[in-house]
């Protein structure tokens, strides 16, 4: 799926699209998002510049603090372009493999603030969640916001424990373990835990490369 044949099928679907701009390099990509502020950028991940240049694209929205939120389009559910994507701040991943009617649901839900991911694909990220050096979670601006012991809990969740475990290694209950998650999910603006791990996974890789 090519940029305009992306969005020409957007325009004729029947969900509607307001497709602002198509952009073939990184230059005229970032000149578009800086010129018109998208809800969403569909971003392939090989712009026309080099392979793999649509990760550069991610970076600058992720670097300039831009309110867009990107999907990346990639020719297969690769591994590591899976995980790189969401580490440079991509809240979906579409693969061209897969049927192009998924694609508005796809926009529909990135734009309601969820991730689009297959199963697949998110076992990559917990797999990579799962190995990856501990967060340090205090070095994130925006953890700010939490207690430290908020901050103890999403760190043991993006560990990949359950609420009982947490509570066993907290020595609370269970229930004062979901009261934490809800009012972290609260402060943090995410609705569940995978997307609390995704937030905590690609706020702590600031320096990515």
């Amino acid at each position: 799926m090519g940029g305009q044949l992306v969005a020409t099928a957007l325009k004729r679907c029947r969900n509607h699209f307001d497709v602002i701009a198509t952009t073939q390099n990184l230059s005229e990509a970032v000149q578009a998002v800086e010129q018109h502020f998208p809800d969403i950028a569909v971003i392939s991940a090989d712009l026309q510049d080099a392979p793999l240049a649509g990760f550069e694209l991610l970076h600058r929205l992720r670097t300039s603090r831009s309110k867009t939120a990107a999907i990346v389009l990639v020719n297969s559910s690769d591994r590591d372009l899976v995980i790189n994507a969401f580490r440079y701040g991509a809240r979906g991943v579409f693969c061209r493999a897969n049927s192009f009617k998924a694609l508005p649901k796809c926009i529909r839900t990135v734009h309601n603030g969820q991730i689009w991911a297959s199963n697949h694909e998110l076992e990559f990220l917990l797999e990579a969640i799962v190995y990856s050096r501990p967060l340090q979670l205090s070095k994130i601006h925006s953890m700010s916001v939490l207690t430290p012991r908020e901050e103890a809990v999403v760190r043991l969740v993006a560990e990949g424990m359950k609420n009982r475990e947490i509570s066993l290694k907290l020595n609370v209950s269970e229930h004062t373990i979901r009261n934490y998650l809800f009012r972290v999910f609260d402060k943090l603006g995410v609705s569940n835990r995978v997307e609390l791990v995704l937030y905590a996974l690609t706020g702590a890789d600031e320096d990515v490369a």
